[in-house]
């Protein structure tokens, strides 16, 4: 059954009156009887916190400094890659080997002068993220790895705030509004994340945008969006996507929505060691770890191979002075548009399900790689637990190693 849409009442108070200047800045939200004067005095009061300026985080914080939000928060510890640039709209070519949240702060500043823009260079983790986010009247969570979206979504549960969430993948994109603890009286459902997803994925089962690409538009197409419910929650505008999943399929050029039912009536609680209440090993997030049962932990223990180390062992090989199996546990088109020489073609898929390994020598000495060695890492477990004597992982992956004069010079 469908949820009907509802409203909420504006989630910040009216600041001063406009001046001249913005009343003219801001005319064509003004014009919006959604919105109006008082609307856009409550968007120049409202406190947003951004986690994340990358993809996601681009078009928010640049619709929302367009749209006058009074003070936004950039929460990222990342540097400017040459591969963001590809959808990470609000970083440029002269950018790249910056902090993020520079660029980021700058792009923000120079779309609106008057936002005060609150600089967080930092990692989330259980004892800094309620203090980070405590500060704000709402989130907006546009980050990749799912550690860090339960930490922010449990946080945002905690301190009772509405946390607009969105996610993309290659072609296809999700978005909605969480929110523990809406107002009292509103015809709002309770939701959370982990109403939507209860726990997270054990490492390994799904690519991240590095690992499976992500089509650079669709960005701008969910972050706007994202941005939208935003403005829609500080003015009371409209009807948020709370307990409403809106997803796309870019490919099919469609829109449809999910309905999500709420159990998070209550705010999640942290013990004293960080974890929720009940949780276990499998789903805490504490540590960014979640490890499925049919590996033992203490089986799984994988060495690490730098380029460098690789480049070395490979011409050890080829000489006849070292004998190991190179593993590339990528898909096969990922491994046709680019591969070391000499690598295996073993998908992850069949080294989790034993089928490509039937042929290998457990004693064999074994190096795994992949896009960016998170894959890898889940297969090398894999192996070790399985019995194979030494596994080592190539850290960074086959990016890692285009990018060191080792791989360059194979090219």
């Amino acid at each position: 059954m469908a949820v009907p849409p509802v409203s909420v009442p504006p989630l910040v108070e009216p600041g001063t009156r406009l001046t001249p200047t913005e009343l003219v800045r801001y005319s064509r939200h003004v014009l919006l009887p959604q919105i109006g004067e008082q609307g856009q005095r409550r968007l120049r009061n409202a406190r947003v916190c951004v986690v994340g300026a990358g993809g996601l985080g681009a078009p928010v914080l640049q619709y929302l400094a367009a749209a006058g939000v009074g003070r936004i928060g950039i929460v990222d510890f990342d540097e400017v890659d040459e591969t963001n640039l590809q959808r990470q709209v609000i970083h440029r070519q002269a950018d790249v080997g910056r902090p993020k949240v520079d660029s980021a702060r700058e792009a923000v500043l120079e779309r609106n002068p008057d936002v005060d823009v609150v600089v967080h260079a930092v990692r989330l983790e259980q004892d800094n993220v309620d203090a980070v986010l405590g500060g704000y009247d709402l989130v907006v969570d546009g980050t990749d790895n799912f550690p860090t979206r339960y930490l922010v979504a449990d946080a945002s549960a905690r301190l009772g705030l509405p946390h607009v969430w969105g996610s993309i993948f290659r072609f296809d994109a999700q978005v909605t509004v969480f929110w523990a603890a809406p107002p009292a009286g509103s015809e709002v459902p309770a939701v959370g994340l982990r109403d939507l997803f209860p726990v997270p994925p054990a490492p390994g089962t799904v690519p991240s945008c590095a690992e499976g690409g992500v089509l650079g538009p669709m960005c701008g197409q969910v972050g706007s969006l994202m941005a939208t419910e935003v403005i829609k929650l500080v003015t009371g505008a409209g009807s948020p996507l709370i307990g409403r999943v809106a997803v796309l399929d870019a490919l099919a050029s469609r829109w449809h929505e999910v309905s999500l039912a709420g159990t998070a009536a209550q705010p999640v609680r942290r013990g004293s060691d960080g974890e929720q209440p009940g949780s276990s090993p499998q789903t805490a997030v504490s540590d960014g770890e979640h490890r499925t049962n049919d590996i033992p932990q203490e089986a799984a223990v994988v060495g690490a191979v730098h380029p460098a180390e690789l480049a070395a062992r490979l011409d050890a090989r080829a000489a006849g002075e070292d004998d190991f199996v190179l593993l590339d546990v990528r898909e096969p088109h990922e491994h046709a548009a680019m591969s070391i020489a000499g690598a295996i073609l073993t998908p992850l898929a069949s080294v989790l399900d034993g089928s490509g390994l039937v042929d290998l020598d457990p004693r064999r000495a074994v190096v795994v790689h992949c896009h960016s060695g998170v894959r890898s890492q889940r297969a090398a477990e894999v192996m070790v637990a399985r019995g194979f004597a030494r596994v080592d992982n190539l850290d960074g992956g086959i990016v890692a190693w285009l990018r060191s004069p080792e791989g360059a010079a194979a090219r």
